[in-house]
């Protein structure tokens, strides 16, 4: 097993721990991804069960985790547990993939954040913009105040982290605090205080026909608003007591998530008219308030807005910080490994804190947040990560064959039927996107091919290295 984790600090308490599930779960998914929903699966209630559905799925995922975290509690998550299970190659090409996505999470936190504000203070300034085609699409780019905003928050909440992971642990626990708070005021203010509070869930459905394709785009959606559970690990040679506090904090935290997005889904349904939800931002009607701004003015009156993009601030802040947080231990570890540059292998003397791995995700998040777009970005993040999320479950049936006398502090409820059931699901979601989200798949698909051959490259460099050589 790796011992990675050795010249990290374990500052990360059980509820630091459980601050950055919940905090980077809840991020802008649960304010935005309803619309989407609505506008794949037709009615209520099987909205709510789309809710309920993807969040039992990313629990199953969270069990199994939650047995590997336990066992192999070093820095690097996922990566730690494929070189284990695979070998190197695999979990080269897993860093290699997490890099592109969590940038492109990074990014999206950033452009979020610059939208939510520009709901409190106009900042509307375009300084440049461009029209062109691209594979046959329309793409209009432009760069501005919000690009400039967008880069200040990620620059801002990087620089939090490299002053050591206990500011961002704690960073991480405020923001978690203060973004669940503002749910259940919206979910109390619509019970209590809404006007328009009917909770009638047999209100009208939609205009689109309804499949089975069609629902596994809306868990598509839905599970971008619980992606986030697996980043733990990643942290795992920081956290204290890790056999213990890991299961304790995915298992724990997950299961709240589900039990707030449900009751702020009831809440919308009960404050909004199925054809309002519908109607809300998304891809289709990117000018219109999200359901959860809609929401917030049935009780708020004109001030809604302005409170619920208060809210979205201090929820993408969260989501951005435990991005960063967990993400950036993965170059540490592959570095440490000799599959990638040997500096990001080092820590800050004073911070203990990979420092140069954070600055590497801040630039190339800085550089995406100018340039993408937010629903293509989840979209292909989801498709990809899924993919790994069902190599890395793989890997308990291995690792319990490969090592089975090995310490497990914690075992999988309900071996092997629930890791099994989460890669069957998780399959036919993956194969469902190819139909619904082509233009994403195949770019998912290129950025593994791509990885194989930058393998490759690293093995060559190092090749005088013994533990590279080795599987």
């Amino acid at each position: 097993m790796n011992n990675q984790g050795k010249n990290l600090l374990r500052n990360l308490s059980v509820f630091s721990a459980l601050s950055i599930v919940m905090g980077t779960v809840i991020g802008t998914g649960i304010f935005l991804k309803t619309a989407v929903i609505a506008q794949n699966t037709g009615n209520t209630l099987i909205i709510l069960a789309v809710w309920i559905f993807s969040g039992l799925l990313a629990l199953t995922g969270a069990l199994t985790y939650a047995e590997l975290g336990a066992m192999m509690p070093d820095a690097g998550g996922e990566y730690v547990f494929l070189k284990t299970a695979y070998g190197r190659g695999t979990a080269f090409l897993y860093g290699w993939i997490r890099f592109f996505l969590t940038g492109g999470s990074i990014a999206a936190y950033g452009a979020a954040f610059s939208i939510f504000m520009n709901d409190l203070y106009p900042i509307n300034s375009i300084w440049f913009e461009s029209e062109f085609q691209l594979l046959g699409q329309e793409v209009y780019w432009h760069f501005g105040l919000k690009q400039i905003l967008a880069v200040a928050v990620i620059l801002f909440i990087s620089g939090i982290n490299l002053l050591g992971v206990i500011w961002g642990g704690n960073t991480q626990i405020i923001l978690t605090g203060a973004k669940i708070a503002g749910i259940f005021i919206i979910v109390a203010g619509v019970f209590f205080f809404s006007s328009e509070s009917n909770c009638n869930f047999f209100n009208g459905s939609s205009p689109e026909p309804v499949s089975p394709k069609t629902v596994g785009a809306g868990i598509l959606a839905a599970l971008w608003a619980y992606s986030g559970w697996q980043y733990l690990p990643m942290a795992a040679g920081e956290i204290r007591n890790p056999s213990r506090n890991i299961p304790i904090a995915l298992i724990l935290g997950l299961g709240l998530v589900i039990i707030i997005y449900l009751l702020i889904n009831i809440a919308y349904f009960c404050a909004l008219p199925l054809n309002e939800i519908y109607s809300s931002n998304s891809t289709k009607y990117p000018f219109a308030l999200s359901v959860a701004a809609k929401t917030a003015q049935t009780f708020l009156g004109g001030s809604g807005l302005k409170f619920i993009s208060l809210i979205f601030i201090l929820s993408t802040i969260g989501a951005l910080n435990g991005t960063i947080l967990t993400n950036s231990r993965v170059p540490f570890a592959m570095a440490s490994d000799r599959l990638f540059f040997s500096k990001f292998s080092r820590l800050n003397q004073k911070s203990r804190v990979p420092v140069r791995s954070i600055i590497l995700f801040t630039l190339w998040a800085s550089l995406l947040s100018v340039t993408g777009t937010f629903d293509q970005l989840t979209n292909l993040i989801v498709i990809t990560s899924s993919i790994f999320f069902i190599i890395t479950t793989l890997s308990v049936f291995i690792l319990r064959r490969k090592f089975p006398d090995a310490e497990r502090p914690y075992k999988t409820f309900g071996y092997p039927y629930v890791p099994a059931v989460f890669i069957l699901l998780t399959a036919g979601i993956v194969i469902n996107s190819v139909q619904t989200n082509p233009v994403e798949a195949a770019m998912s698909l290129l950025i593994i091919v791509i990885g194989l051959p930058a393998y490759f490259i690293f093995k060559k460099t190092f090749k005088g290295n013994n533990s590279l050589n080795s599987p």
